[in-house]
Formats: C-alpha cells, structure tokens, sequence
C-alpha cells in the first residue's frame, strides 16, 4: 500500500469533519435565529459532495489495510457524526503505519 493512500484518506478525514462541524453551526443558525438558510442549504451541499469523495477515499483504504467489515463500516458512517472523524483518523492511522512500514522496509514509528 502506498502512503499516498493514507494521506488523502487523512485529508478528507479533516475536511469532512470540520465541514460537518460548519453544517451544525449553519443548522443552529437556520433553525434557531431563522438566519442563513442559503448558507445552510450551499454548505450541506458541499458536505454532501465531500461526503461521498470522503466515502471513496476511505472504501479504497479499507480495501487495501484489508479491515474487517465491522471496522470499514464504522470508518465510514464517522462522517456523518460531528467530531467522530477526527478520533476515528488518529486510530486508523495507528492501525495503518505499521503496514506502510512492513511494505517499504523501514521500521514503524512509534
């Protein structure tokens, strides 16, 4: 498995969540002050589409680490719950770099 692999995983991990965040802030906004709802709607939009690149991103990921459907299941559905991207990265993250390691012959960083 490349690193390039885990390196756009990683960055529409990031993307993803802080996008979700920003859609929550929106909703607030819409729905408790009654403000924003073009920005609400523009920003669940691109949410959406960054949802299903982030979807792809961490299927392909998932597939090449050769998880387990219960753990691919969860690193997927972590989009969609505020801040939950952000925790599940880090672990995946610990759960990959030792397979990058094993592939290029280099020790695994601790």
């Amino acid at each position: 498995m490349k690193k390039s692999v885990l390196t756009r995983y990683r960055a529409m991990a990031y993307v993803t969540a802080v996008m979700l965040l920003v859609l929550c802030a929106c909703m607030i906004f819409k729905y408790g002050f009654d403000k924003g709802e073009d920005l609400t709607f523009v920003v669940s939009q691109l949410h959406g589409v960054l949802y299903i690149v982030y979807l792809i991103f961490a299927f392909d990921l998932g597939q090449k680490a050769r998880w387990p459907f219960g753990k691919l299941l969860w690193v997927l559905v972590s989009g969609t719950i505020p801040t939950a991207a952000f925790f599940v990265e880090r672990q995946v993250v610990r759960d990959v770099e030792p397979l990058l390691a094993g592939a290029s012959g280099e020790p695994a960083k601790v």
